[in-house]
């Protein structure tokens, strides 16, 4: 994943979450237990999520994301993004693989996720 993709990545993903942005991607089966044990892992845990697992096509800008186009036009939109997922909690689509979760929970989930891909290229 490039600089640009990361950036495109990242406003698909907040988009897919409020409900802005269509998810053709079937959440995977795995038994409740499992996905609150995941979910736990991945949001309480004081430990970086890990580099190499494989997204869901519509937010993979090689498969079906938003490709990249003018970068600071990008970052200036994912920043807009950002703000509107920040300021207006509330329902949300569950994520496809933790499910349900709480506002807390998701602005949890946006800090980790954006952390995650921000530390791919030092930052």
């Amino acid at each position: 994943m490039t600089a640009p993709q990361m950036i495109c990545h990242l406003t698909d993903s907040f988009r897919s979450i409020m409900g802005e942005r269509p998810s053709s991607s079937p959440a995977p089966s795995v038994p409740r237990w499992r996905q609150r044990l995941i979910k736990f892992v991945a949001l309480q845990l004081p430990l970086p999520w890990p580099h190499g697992v494989k997204t869901r096509p519509d937010v993979d800008q090689e498969r079906g994301g938003t490709p990249p186009s003018d970068f600071s036009a990008d970052v200036a939109e994912l920043i807009r993004v950002c703000e509107r997922f920040a300021t207006a909690p509330g329902r949300r689509a569950p994520h496809y693989l933790f499910g349900t979760l709480t506002d807390e929970e998701w602005a949890r989930w946006g800090y980790k996720h954006v952390d995650h891909h921000l530390r791919q290229f030092g930052a």
